[in-house]
């Protein structure tokens, strides 16, 4: 028992300075046109700004620090951050050398968000918009590496486990079963809806923990498969932020 509340405890501390390979706070922004010519977009000089205050008084660029940036494509753009400022502003190059900023929007409490981008001849204007998610972010590169990236660690994690208890290692099948909803549900549903990744973790272990119970009830109890749980899912987050450092380059 003492065992477990040290590693909780321990776990608790390390959440708040994870940046790991789990679904992070971005902003999807879909251009729509209302000029007669639609000019591509440059994405070496377009940028988002991070604003203090609803004036943008005082700002700076969202920039790029590991895997946040702004990134673009000719005709839509993302960002992804470890953590947006309450108020935020585009200011979007195009090819043919205009250069349009937008009004000052808010950034919404959910880890997703998307967002209209309506491009005037001299301006954009973004604002929120409730269409219903879609599977998208399984096409995504990052998506992928992020399951194989959690999947390996936390098999690594396990089978040290398993090593060390001496228990079966018909364990680690329920370990990559569990591992492989939490995930999918993480990216493909909770990401719009929940405001931050702590409740993604919290999600991710309580239902990883009954489901390695569930798979193993003659060889686990609920405590030895919540510390099981909890191993798993530290080593995957605290590795997971060096990881997405590292990997930046490649997954985006």
């Amino acid at each position: 028992m003492k065992k477990i509340l040290l590693v909780a405890l321990l776990s608790c501390c390390m959440i708040p300075a994870w940046a790991d390979v789990s679904p992070k706070p971005e902003m999807d922004f879909s251009f729509i046109y209302e000029t007669e010519n639609k000019p591509l977009i440059d994405p070496a000089h377009s940028e988002q700004i991070q604003c203090t205050d609803n004036q943008c008084l005082e700002s700076k660029p969202l920039g790029h620090y590991g895997i946040q940036k702004l990134y673009c494509s000719a005709g839509k753009c993302f960002s992804v951050a470890y953590e947006y400022t309450d108020f935020q502003k585009l200011i979007i190059s195009f090819e043919d050398g205009s250069i349009r900023e937008s009004n000052i929007f808010i950034a919404p409490r959910k880890l997703r968000a998307r967002f209209n981008v309506y491009v005037h001849e001299k301006a954009l204007f973004v604002e929120p918009t409730d269409l219903v998610p879609d599977a998208n972010a399984w096409t995504r590169l990052d998506a992928w590496l992020s399951l194989i990236i959690i999947l390996i660690l936390e098999l690594l994690a396990a089978a040290a486990y398993v090593i060390y208890t001496k228990k079966s290692f018909h364990i680690l099948y329920s370990v990559a079963i569990a591992n492989l909803i939490t995930t999918a549900v993480s990216w493909l549903y909770l990401a719009w809806y929940v405001p931050e990744s702590t409740l993604l973790w919290l999600f991710c272990l309580v239902v990883e923990t009954l489901i390695i119970r569930y798979m193993n009830l003659k060889q686990l109890s609920l405590a030895q498969s919540f510390m099981l749980g909890l191993a798993i899912n530290v080593t995957s987050y605290s590795l997971g932020m060096m990881l997405s450092f590292i990997l930046a380059p490649v997954i985006f």
